[in-house]
């Protein structure tokens, strides 16, 4: 039944599941990434701050290995245990403090901060042995565990690769002379990085076979895909049928508007224009309301029953309908056509001496 519904999440995860899956606190994460900046910064820790701070836990064990420093005639002097403690403590505090934060930075270079509020808490789910059971026996565990005997075993070979010429010497480092002893020093520089550059490249396939499993895991069906889109842009039903209430509500407005028209252009019977002007308006005549068909029959309907004025003329009816909106003013193509209307209704009306 799993795998029948996993065959049907043939879609890629929207931004939107992939944000709420982030709230959740599940991005993609690969611990190889987190593993190679720890080892990175303990190898510069080491190369930067190694010599000084053996020279200093050097002299500090030399001070008090001698047993005058730790012994009493009573016993051990535990103050002075205590100290020495302290000492070698304070010495490898920032180090240990400096590879955990470049753990932690780590995850924040990945996927940034990420803040799961909803897995703060104890889940006693997490401690029924049969789950924890299916956990470690799971496809995922497999994985990773050939993966993590991989990345031993290329690790290994790359150090025997490296080690390989100095093998017979190592048995003999106490005869060596210290020109020979700062050869292997140079050696171990070299394996370092050799060893960095092979857990990078580890880090970097790991870092996408894990988006490859985190993108898997999220893909989406396609009935998912419609539910989600009718979520994000609301369902179409009620778009189109609130699409239909403000059509009616700016039809209702547009024929209260007829009334107040001085003239209605028509075409004569496919197209209505009404437009608005009186003497004195210092803008141009606006269009109040337009219609075709059924509703330019309204329209002529209207400006009879209110004594408005109807006057033929297709070309300027057409024209008028297909560039101006509503409420808005012609434009200067139309001025001297919509001008000899207005004065032909304004001279019947008595508002205007016949030319």
């Amino acid at each position: 039944m799993a795998d029948a519904e996993d065959n049907q999440k043939t879609e890629q995860p929207s931004q939107r599941k992939l944000q709420r899956a982030r709230a959740q606190g599940q991005v993609v994460q690969s611990r190889e990434i987190n593993s190679w900046i720890m080892l990175a910064t303990g190898s510069a820790l080491v190369l930067l701050l190694g010599p000084a701070l053996s020279r200093s836990l050097e002299h500090t064990l030399a001070r008090f290995l001698d047993p005058a420093s730790l012994l009493a005639h009573d016993g051990v002097r535990w103050d002075a245990v205590r100290q020495l403690l302290v000492e070698i403590g304070t010495g490898f505090i920032l180090p240990a403090a400096a590879v955990v934060v470049a753990g932690l930075a780590g995850s924040l270079l990945q996927n940034g901060l990420v803040l799961a509020v909803d897995r703060i808490g104890f889940d006693f789910a997490r401690l029924s042995p049969a789950q924890g059971f299916a956990r470690l026996f799971s496809l995922r565990a497999l994985g990773d565990f050939v993966k993590n005997l991989a990345k031993v075993a290329g690790i290994s070979v790359v150090i025997l690769w490296m080690l390989s010429p100095e093998l017979r010497r190592l048995p003999m480092l106490s005869a060596l002379p210290v020109a020979a002893l700062m050869e292997i020093m140079h050696l171990l520089r070299r394996l370092a990085l050799v060893v960095l550059v092979a857990v990078a490249a580890i880090a970097a396939f790991d870092y996408g076979y894990q988006r490859l499993i985190f993108l898997r895991g999220m893909r989406m069906s396609r009935q998912e895909v419609k539910e989600e889109h009718k979520q994000a842009e609301g369902d179409p039903a009620i778009k189109a049928r609130l699409r239909q209430l403000r059509m009616e509500r700016a039809r209702k407005r547009m024929m209260a508007a007829v009334p107040t028209a001085s003239v209605v252009v028509t075409n004569p019977t496919h197209y209505a224009v009404a437009l608005k002007y009186e003497l004195g308006d210092k803008g141009a005549p606006k269009l109040v309301a337009k219609g075709a068909d059924l509703i330019a029959q309204r329209i002529r309907e209207l400006a009879r029953e209110n004594g408005v004025p109807l006057v033929e003329n297709p070309p300027l009816a057409r024209s008028l309908y297909a560039s101006v909106d509503l409420d808005q003013e012609i434009p200067p193509e139309h001025y001297r056509a919509v001008a000899e209307v207005i004065n032909y209704v304004f001279r019947l009306k008595g508002k205007l001496r016949p030319a």
